[in-house]
């Protein structure tokens, strides 16, 4: 089943009189389920097109069609909405609030949803998703108290809080070193396999898209290529053998 469906996106900015395309009528589907790496140089378009399946901007034309609902029309307000539903995001820079405890850092987004969990409830499914991560004894630390890694973990609790559907991952590991990546790549091939989430990475870095399952290469504003890196399969969870 498709999730994401884009139909001839293109994106185009404004500098004064000048007409700037950085997409250029990008169609693409992913299925629920799949690990998939969206890769690029600089100046490739990876990250505008991040920016629009995760609904923080739309497209100056084509269609896009999340969950069978399209979204390229939106209003601000209304992408908003969707973002809280059904989008998780996990960034290099990991923005947790400082003085702030892992627990509460994880529970915030809850304060938004339409759940109207107590206080209680809240602080119960962000202490589930801590265990889900790796962090059963962290719960009441603050960032400052966690290495690199823990901290990215709270990010992903904190992104996974409002079970989502799709997780988009931007530069995960960017601020991590090589073996503290590896361990984050892994917990997300984990999730992905175990609990079904739909994963999009988007990075610069070949040793981090070969965990996903499907790699989407982009250039100037078109992909590419789009396929399993080599020596992965390209099924998703529930595929026949």
């Amino acid at each position: 089943m498709d999730l994401i469906t884009l139909r001839s996106i293109e994106k185009t900015y404004q500098m004064g009189d000048i007409s700037v395309p950085v997409l250029k009528g990008i169609s693409l589907s992913i299925r629920q389920g799949e690990l998939v790496a969206l890769t690029g140089s600089s100046g490739s378009g990876k990250s505008t097109l991040m920016n629009i399946l995760g609904c923080l901007d739309h497209p100056t034309a084509g269609e896009y069609w999340l969950d069978g609902q399209e979204v390229s029309k939106l209003s601000a307000d209304e992408r908003a909405l969707l973002r809280n539903r059904k989008l998780g995001f996990v960034f290099q820079s990991f923005n947790l609030l400082a003085r702030t405890s892992a627990i509460e850092n994880v529970a915030m987004p809850l304060s938004y949803s339409a759940e109207n969990l107590s206080e209680r409830q809240a602080r119960e499914r962000a202490a589930e998703m801590l265990v889900r991560v790796g962090l059963a004894d962290r719960l009441e630390h603050h960032p400052s108290q966690l290495s690199g890694g823990q901290q990215q973990r709270v990010a992903i609790a904190r992104a996974l809080i409002n079970r989502p559907p799709v997780l988009f991952a931007d530069e995960p590991t960017g601020n991590l070193d090589s073996r503290t990546s590896e361990e984050v790549l892994q917990m997300f091939e984990r999730l992905n396999t175990e609990d079904g989430i739909t994963i999009i990475m988007v990075t610069h870095d070949p040793k981090v898209a070969g965990h996903a399952k499907r790699m989407i290469r982009m250039d100037d504003g078109v992909i590419l290529d789009d396929a399993a890196p080599a020596g992965t399969s390209s099924k998703t969870p529930g595929d026949a053998p």
